[in-house]
């Protein structure tokens, strides 16, 4: 059975996504706009610049994400729900400590014209014990 497009789109969105988070993420401000939120451990954020601006000063500097799951869902207005989790390994971290888990979601909406998707909201939050 062929992939859905929601599930595509979701998943090119989540590949592209970490892959800059993990080598460049002020290059993440481009995939938000004015009414962007995010929740980055229970703190709001909204709109691109106060979002790129938190991405940009995260008390480190690189990190690798490990995604161990993806799901995705159709949304109304022909936006992808896309609920993410990983291990996250963090620059000086000792060699033997156990990566970081978390879980991301995000709400995609399709660019006006098409040719894309914005992110209307995105949660992050670490996953302890």
């Amino acid at each position: 059975m062929a992939e859905a497009p929601f599930e595509s789109v979701g998943k090119a969105f989540v590949n592209h996504y970490y892959a800059t988070f993990d080598s460049n993420r002020a290059n993440l401000a481009n995939l938000y706009q004015e009414q962007s939120m995010f929740t980055w451990e229970g703190e709001k954020f909204l709109g691109a610049a106060a979002i790129a601006q938190k991405l940009t000063t995260l008390p480190f500097q690189q990190c690798a994400h490990q995604i161990t799951s993806i799901d995705c869902q159709p949304t109304s207005g022909e936006g992808v729900l896309v609920f993410v989790c990983g291990n996250l390994k963090v620059e000086g971290e000792a060699a033997d400590r156990p990566p970081l888990k978390y879980s991301q979601s995000f709400v995609l909406m399709p660019l006006p014209g098409g040719g894309g998707y914005w992110v209307l909201n995105d949660i992050f939050r670490l996953n302890y014990g």
